[in-house]
């Protein structure tokens, strides 16, 4: 008897190796949802689920671009972010006033830094941070979300961060305004085309389910783009060589000049690509209707403010168009 308790058989040991397989396989999963006391988020986010921590105070966001932006239109208290990459001079001096600490670079920040600050929530990309997860989440909760439509982001970040309100209210008030203005589109027969110009390329940023930000918001104000600027899977860009840049046939062009993070040189490309025959025999060059727009909310979208500079770009240029 004592050498069957204490010595089981073949049979006892498989079965016992099964349910110990089973338990290890439903234990984390289990274990997760029992210890979240508050909501968990199980969609667009790295590794879910996601348990939103209560009344985050501390928070650090290793995305500077359309993350940090909305944190910022949200009020959050946001701790710690990269410097590089913040192209747009109004986040930055809000970056600088409220005294958030420099991590570096966005594709590498700084761990140490973000361990020694104690934050109580980190936010990533899921496309840029995902190898760094374990150890991000070894510091503080930690939530990398996937790519989304920017408005879902704002929704999905004021979730998070308990800002569910300021988030309300400033879609309410985009929402009022870009419906105003895609009525008055309905009487516009025309089509817009948009480039962006850089060194030794450029770059159409499409129509498409997929769309950048950007023009997502020209999508929804009711802007009509070229057949070579509209899509219908899940392209974002289209890099057109010069002789494919005559598919920009729109009767208004839109385009930016961003050389790099430093808009210094700007003009100068601007320059040799606009004094270039190609470029003048396009449609709306010929007809006067070409007009450069500020890279900052073209290129560097962070949020309602970038969307309603985007919509005045469109009363501008296109509604005002005769």
């Amino acid at each position: 008897m004592l050498h069957s308790l204490f010595c089981p058989s073949d049979e006892m040991v498989s079965v016992l190796r099964v349910c110990l397989a089973l338990l290890a396989f439903f234990l984390p999963t289990s274990l997760a949802h029992a210890a979240c006391e508050g909501k968990a988020i199980t969609e667009g986010v790295y590794n879910p689920p996601f348990c939103v921590p209560a009344e985050a105070k501390r928070i650090v966001t290793l995305d500077p671009l359309i993350t940090l932006g909305l944190l910022i239109e949200l009020k959050a208290p946001i701790v710690a972010t990269p410097y590089m990459a913040i192209t747009e001079a109004e986040v930055l001096d809000v970056v600088k006033a409220e005294k958030m600490v420099d991590l570096g670079n966005p594709k590498e920040p700084s761990l140490e830094r973000v361990a020694a600050l104690k934050p109580d929530l980190i936010i990533g990309s899921a496309e840029a941070h995902s190898a760094i997860y374990e150890q991000a989440a070894n510091i503080a909760p930690t939530v990398f979300f996937k790519h989304m439509d920017w408005k879902k982001y704002l929704k999905r970040l004021s979730e998070v961060t308990g800002r569910e309100g300021v988030a309300n209210a400033a879609l309410d008030a985009y929402d009022t305004r870009i419906a105003g203005i895609r009525d008055r589109m309905k009487d516009k027969d025309l089509t817009v085309s948009t480039v962006r110009l850089a060194p030794d390329r450029f770059v159409v940023f499409v129509d498409g389910p997929d769309a950048y930000a950007p023009f997502a918001v020209l999508h929804e104000a009711g802007v009509k783009r070229t057949a070579y600027e509209t899509v219908t899977d899940g392209t974002i860009v289209k890099r057109p060589d010069w002789e494919e840049l005559a598919n920009l046939d729109g009767n208004v062009l839109l385009y930016v000049s961003a050389s790099g993070f430093e808009s210094g040189p700007d003009d100068t490309l601007e320059k040799q690509v606009t004094e270039n025959p190609l470029w003048q025999m396009l449609p709306a060059v010929q007809a006067g209707r070409a007009h450069r727009v500020d890279r900052g909310p073209w290129q560097s979208f962070h949020g309602i403010s970038s969307a309603n500079r985007i919509l005045d770009d469109v009363e501008r240029y296109i509604l005002a168009d005769q």
